[in-house]
């Protein structure tokens, strides 16, 4: 995703809509259908070479949100252990969060640290994250429950 004039003023005008509302954001980052992770398999990012696009016809329901998987099997990977395979922060954006914000994700900008799955808002952001992972990765720790 590249970072427009206008994507970045519609990203502030919903960050500052969340703060101003007083809201505290959804568990998981989902589109307006309730797709997460834009329809990514979980589990392909832990299993395959490369995220893979799931199926509608592997779909799976938890935490509101709908995820899809490319197999019968990672949907049941994913069933039976939730924890190992869902995107830290809710699959929001890490440096986002990192900062006490948060920001939707590039699927394709994502690094696994100590087995845990980050993502990123695209590659640029992932660079700037990359710089300092344990130390974004504590703030956002830090953050994350105040933001949910």
């Amino acid at each position: 995703m590249k970072l427009t004039p206008t994507r970045l003023a519609l990203a502030v005008l919903s960050i500052a809509g969340t703060v101003l509302a007083g809201s505290k954001v959804a568990p998981v980052n989902a589109d307006k259908k309730g797709l997460a992770l834009h329809g990514y398999d979980p589990v392909s990012y832990f299993e395959q070479d490369k995220p893979q696009p799931g199926s509608e016809t592997f779909a799976y329901t938890f935490m509101g949100a709908t995820w899809r998987f490319v197999s019968a099997e990672n949907r049941k990977q994913f069933a039976q252990n939730h924890e190992m395979y869902l995107p830290q922060f809710g699959g929001y954006c890490a440096k986002a969060v990192s900062e006490n914000n948060i920001a939707d994700v590039d699927p394709l900008a994502y690094k696994i640290v100590n087995g845990k799955l980050y993502l990123n808002y695209d590659p640029k952001v992932q660079k700037l994250w990359e710089e300092d992972i344990p130390g974004r990765v504590a703030k956002a720790e830090n953050n994350w429950p105040g933001l949910r």
